[in-house]
């Protein structure tokens, strides 16, 4: 058997990497575009009115409201758009204006351990792609035994 030469295993080397490089570079411009990293915010449990708080920001888009859904122990609960006063969210430079905070009753839970998670709404596609990106940590928190209260 004929021994390849050096010239031919130097150039399917280098072709190999420039594939490499050109689907790395390919993935991460689609994950780039479809998922961005443009969305931050917060959420937590206010007991006195036993809601979900919060604020989301779009970086991309600072003065734009944000759609937000939340999800209690992994069911859609609620959708609003976050466009309540949070003063506190623009003092701080996180947004262009202080419209940007949500809040979301809680629906009747048993009593035991819960978590919420809050995520902005990014549409795609003219409209026809919908992406889920979550704002914050998940939000722990704990019904019934005479302690309602969030876990820390």
């Amino acid at each position: 058997m004929k021994k390849p030469s050096s010239n031919l295993v130097h150039i399917l080397i280098a072709k190999a990497i420039i594939e490499i490089v050109l689907v790395g570079t390919i993935a991460v411009g689609f994950n780039a575009t479809v998922f961005p990293p443009t969305f931050h915010g917060w959420g937590e449990v206010e007991l006195e009115s036993k809601a979900i708080v919060g604020w989301a920001v779009n970086d991309a888009s600072p003065w734009e409201r944000v759609q937000v859904q939340l999800f209690i122990d992994g069911r859609l609960v609620g959708d609003q758009i976050a466009n309540l006063p949070r003063p506190d969210v623009a003092n701080a430079g996180w947004a262009a204006d202080q419209w940007h905070g949500y809040k979301f009753s809680r629906p009747t839970l048993p009593d035991g351990m819960h978590e919420a998670r809050v995520y902005a709404v990014r549409s795609s596609g003219a409209q026809t792609r919908y992406t889920l990106q979550l704002l914050g940590d998940p939000i722990r928190f704990t019904l019934g035994g005479g302690y309602e209260g969030q876990n820390k």
